[in-house]
């Protein structure tokens, strides 16, 4: 038997809490790496970009959009991975019952 994968939301609140985490968990360490890499990256830029006169999720809207994206990339996969393994725990038990 596989071993069952990391719980899904359990993975959403890591990724939500703190940045790359999410992936971390899911043995992607460079995955959240690279993520976290972009939102200081795109933080820098758009607060260099935007007016100064704009708030603070307008002058850092780059990095936050890739934090969004780095938070479902991370339960994606974790939600994934977990329903193919279920699925494949179900097969397993139905085939046995015959």
């Amino acid at each position: 038997m596989t071993e069952v994968p990391r719980n899904p939301h359990l993975v959403l609140a890591a990724a939500l809490l703190l940045p790359g985490s999410g992936h971390v968990l899911l043995g992607l360490p460079t995955r959240g790496l690279i993520f976290l890499f972009f939102m200081v990256v795109l933080g820098v830029a758009s607060l260099n970009l935007m007016p100064a006169d704009s708030n603070f999720i307008v002058r850092h809207i780059g990095g936050i959009f890739v934090y969004g994206l780095s938070v479902i990339d991370a339960y994606k996969i974790a939600r994934i991975r977990f329903e193919t393994w279920r699925h494949g725990a179900t097969a397993n038990k139905d085939s046995s019952v015959k």
